[in-house]
């Protein structure tokens, strides 16, 4: 049987760096583990799970010897700095206070949150709690990431979906996702949905390519197929609108305007060969 495993923690010390960066000794181990649970949760509920929401995808914790560097990773860096920076300065407040440490908040921009596969979780479960289809969340999400620049995306929703007595489990696939591939660029995260009738389990996986390669985002948009006169050439004369059709005093002024250009094509026999033609 395959043996299934996070690609996250896959590829952490290979090609990820750890999320945590710091070393201590056996008696102060399990205190540090614990305090980067409580800034990661802390940090989570204030930015992810109130309004305005943040869209914070990632904290980073580095500690050195007399301080602790937090780097939030956000699609939405305006709110969590805020005017002049004075949500950072309440956060790294709010931080100091849990920790009793000084601590260093730094943020960074998300530029395509189409390719963070936590946001597209959290995403998708904020919809299904707010029950929408779930079958037209996980498709728009798929061709979102596809046109953002991404090789491939695979989102498995489970659950009691669309309230039904049987719980099951969908999946939307898009492109490939090559989970044994080291060098393979996977982001992966899970969401859950907490909805009425129990709760909805998201999986996420977004296939960026190889480490190291640009993404581009995709040029094909869909378009909206045009009807009517507009159409250049396509469709013409079929379907809803191709033709138009003219009226009875268009097709009587089109049969008398033929006799005159006919007729000032070639000139008459009667008329001299040197001579001028009378104006009309």
């Amino acid at each position: 049987m395959g043996q299934k495993t996070s690609p996250i923690g896959f590829r952490t010390g290979v090609r990820l760096g750890w999320q945590s960066t710091w070393y201590a000794p056996k008696a102060n181990y399990g205190e540090f583990l614990v305090e980067d649970q409580k800034i990661r949760r802390f940090v989570d509920n204030r930015y992810n799970r109130s309004m305005p929401k943040g869209a914070v995808a990632k904290v980073e914790i580095v500690r050195t010897s007399n301080e602790v560097k937090v780097t939030l990773h956000s699609a939405r860096p305006g709110i969590v700095i805020g005017p002049r920076g004075g949500e950072v300065d309440k956060l790294r407040e709010d931080l100091e206070a849990l920790t009793g440490r000084k601590v260093n908040v730094n943020v960074i921009e998300i530029k395509e949150p189409e390719l963070s596969a936590v946001l597209v979780g959290d995403s998708i479960a904020e919809q299904l709690g707010k029950r929408a289809s779930f079958r037209r969340t996980m498709k728009q999400h798929c061709e979102a990431a596809i046109n953002a620049g991404a090789k491939g995306v695979k989102i498995i929703c489970s659950g009691r979906l669309a309230g039904s007595e049987m719980a099951r489990q969908e999946t939307q696939k898009i492109g490939s996702i090559p989970l044994h591939t080291l060098d393979a660029d996977v982001d992966y995260a899970v969401a859950t949905a907490r909805t009425t009738y129990g709760a909805i389990g998201v999986k996420v996986w977004i296939y960026k390519g190889k480490y190291g390669e640009h993404i581009e985002p995709s040029s094909v948009r869909r378009r909206r197929p045009s009807y009517g006169p507009s159409a250049s050439g396509r469709g013409a004369g079929k379907g809803r609108g191709g033709g138009r059709k003219r009226s009875g005093a268009a097709k009587a002024s089109a049969a008398a305007k033929k006799p005159e250009t006919s007729s000032e094509a070639a000139p008459s026999a009667e008329e001299p060969k040197g001579g001028d033609k009378a104006e009309s």
